[in-house]
């Protein structure tokens, strides 16, 4: 069963708070990028990709062009407010956090709303690699994780959202509520540890 890591938006415009633009808390940056990074390193060594995948926009008008975000960069008060100035092509944010990147890693950066899939081509990096597992970390889990996820089980993707791999910038009640949604009906939820145990132990008994 072929199996892929699905790295969302592991880059500086979430996880670097010298140059982050809709930043997780810093705490939470530290927390996320050890996590994945452990995560990353015991994957690599069973042969399973890291594909990360990375939002950036060629300008403001691209971000503005979804309603619901124009609304949200017209609040004072709403988490996102500051959407409309996120990850445009230039900008420091648009790289991934160095310590998560490895040579052998595939990266799609063409991501321009919440669902992977939309205006990318990571079906198609899927289908040409066999892939029918998906192990989903990343930022936030409330929206990009959750939408990528979703869409991947609808279109019959086996997915997992790694729980200590994702976070929100919304907070932990916006994280747990997006896990739960997605465990009651279009996945399974796993620790990262949950899932090197079973792989291991599904290659032993091989």
């Amino acid at each position: 069963m072929s199996i892929a890591v699905i790295a969302i938006d592991l880059h500086r415009g979430h996880l670097d708070p010298s140059v982050a633009t809709m930043p997780l808390p810093e705490e939470k940056c530290k927390q996320v990028i050890e996590e994945n990074r452990i995560f990353f390193n015991e994957c690599r060594k069973s042969g399973i990709p890291i594909i990360h995948l990375l939002t950036q926009y060629r300008s403001a008008e691209e971000i503005l062009s979804n309603p619901a975000w124009k609304e949200r960069s017209e609040d004072p008060n709403a988490t996102r407010k500051n959407v409309a100035n996120h990850n445009i092509e230039g900008m420091p944010g648009v790289e991934v956090i160095p310590e998560l990147l490895e040579s052998q890693d595939l990266i799609v950066d063409t991501k321009k709303r919440y669902d992977c899939f939309v205006a990318t081509d990571l079906e198609f990096v899927l289908k040409s690699k066999g892939i029918k597992t998906l192990w989903i970390t990343g930022v936030n889990t409330n929206s990009c994780c959750l939408a990528t996820s979703i869409d991947a089980s609808c279109n019959d993707y086996a997915v997992t959202m790694v729980s200590n791999c994702v976070d929100t910038m919304d907070g932990i009640e916006f994280h747990e509520a997006a896990l739960m949604v997605f465990e009651r009906a279009f996945g399974k939820v796993k620790t990262s540890d949950q899932l090197i145990e079973e792989r291991q132990k599904n290659s032993h008994a091989i």
